[in-house]
């Protein structure tokens, strides 16, 4: 699996439409810069997505 996730995947598991999820990624990678992190433009980290979006926790903690 790779490790970032691309506008096209992230409307298909929201189920909104591309230019959404653009923002969507827009949105994290800005909370990822702030936490001092590298990003991609139109691109997100697949684990920090699945953290945020998908209500998933981190290995080793519950929930």
């Amino acid at each position: 699996m790779k490790q970032f996730m691309t506008a096209r995947e992230v409307a298909e598991i929201m189920g909104v439409s591309e230019g959404k999820a653009y923002g969507v990624i827009r949105e994290l990678n800005t909370q990822l810069k702030a936490q001092g992190y590298i990003t991609i433009a139109g691109k997100v980290n697949r684990t920090f997505f699945e953290e945020k979006c998908l209500y998933r926790t981190k290995v080793g903690e519950a929930g």
